[in-house]
């Protein structure tokens, strides 16, 4: 099994980056909901937390407090691609050091949790806006 000290400082914080990385896509793909989807994406690393045992990977991520600094960012354009650029990091790391199930899981839980950020708030009257899917669309391409 693979966990937190099968990495470096560095290599965990780049793996930790990845779901908020991937949720902030999905916030900031469309107006309205931030706080609706930003709650949302606690409430997914809580709800992760439940099923602890699974999968260690998973159980230190999730109980590692998930940060998101958007402020460090000043555009749109370089937020998504520093977002784009720590899941591929993210998932470089996983393909050479974790077990092709615990990639597995980790996009999984990303791409669930984008996905659970996106519904958080109807947007048009839409559960997904098209920005939003779009996001996912390109967080699910990155995670291969």
């Amino acid at each position: 099994m693979t966990g937190k000290a099968d990495f470096t400082e560095e290599e965990w914080k780049a793996v930790l980056e990845g779901p908020p990385s991937a949720g902030l896509l999905v916030i900031t793909a469309s107006r309205g909901g931030t706080f609706r989807e930003t709650f949302s994406m606690a409430k997914a690393y809580t709800e992760a937390r439940k099923q602890h045992g699974e999968s260690q990977l998973l159980d230190e991520l999730v109980n590692a407090k998930p940060e998101m600094d958007h402020t460090r960012y000043k555009t749109p354009e370089e937020l998504k691609q520093a977002s784009i650029k720590h899941l591929t990091d993210a998932v470089d790391l996983l393909k050479s050091k974790a077990t092709p199930e615990e990639l597995d899981e980790y996009r999984k839980f990303t791409l669930g949790l984008a996905q659970r950020v996106a519904e958080a708030h109807k947007e048009d009257g839409e559960k997904v806006s098209d920005a939003e899917q779009q996001a996912i669309d390109e967080i699910g391409s990155t995670l291969g």
